[in-house]
């Protein structure tokens, strides 16, 4: 069955969700602060976490946070501030979808199941499986668990992360513009803006770079975009 977590400390609000959700044939769990929640999600990573940003303990933004260090399973802010530097910074840090307060729960079991459909595994574009990248040798990419490893080493990417990767090292010297990037890498219709995508190829860079410190393979083009960087051959 598949399992959701909910992380929201107005107890009036978490019941109404968990009945919803239940009657909707999904098995669930409910946390009332944020520090227990990441411990949870750290442990045993749910299918989907429906996660309130205005938490005792520790607030939704840091658990998000570092809860994507961990694990890439799909993610519901429920917020009920909606300013652009909330949203901007929930989805850079590799939010799902975001669900503004009030909502309706019938909506937002329909929004759980779009992203579930969404995120499910073999929904990346590409033939599922271990996929050696000819543009990167030694990058290997799952397209079925949402894995990467360089040189045998794991990344431990974000699912944003992972499908940009994907693109941009399946075809190599190519110059991917923002936008391109946009609709290529995040097919879905959660409002990312063309910012994320440089908060991603910091990220990239910066995990890519750890296992192979030698070679730049994310190449910026000023006012264009980005290209995979394949690494000269011996």
């Amino acid at each position: 069955m598949t399992r959701i977590v909910i992380v929201e400390d107005e107890i009036d609000i978490a019941s109404v969700v968990q009945d919803y959700l239940r009657h909707s044939g999904f098995e669930t769990a409910h946390f009332s602060d944020g520090q227990s929640a990441l411990d949870s999600i750290v442990a045993s990573p749910p299918d989907l976490t429906l996660l309130d940003i205005m938490l005792p303990r520790l607030d939704g933004i840091e658990v998000l946070r570092r809860a994507r260090e961990h694990t890439a399973h799909p993610i519901i802010m429920l917020t009920a501030r909606i300013e652009e530097v909330d949203r901007l910074l929930g989805l850079e840090l590799g939010a799902d979808d975001y669900v503004c307060k009030p909502f309706s729960p019938r909506e937002l079991v329909a929004r759980v199941r779009a992203v579930l459909r969404r995120t499910a595994p073999g929904n990346v574009p590409g033939a599922p499986g271990q996929t050696p990248q000819g543009g990167a040798p030694g990058l290997v990419l799952d397209d079925v668990h949402w894995r990467a490893s360089l040189e045998g080493t794991p990344l431990n990417l974000t699912r944003r992360e992972f499908g940009l990767l994907q693109v941009l090292s399946r075809h190599p010297g190519r110059i991917f513009s923002r936008a391109r990037l946009l609709e290529l890498a995040y097919d879905d219709t959660v409002d990312v803006t063309e910012r994320a995508i440089d908060s991603h190829v910091k990220n990239l860079r910066r995990k890519l770079g750890a296992v192979s410190p030698a070679h730049d393979w994310i190449r910026s083009v000023y006012g264009v975009g980005f290209a995979w960087e394949a690494p000269p051959q011996a």
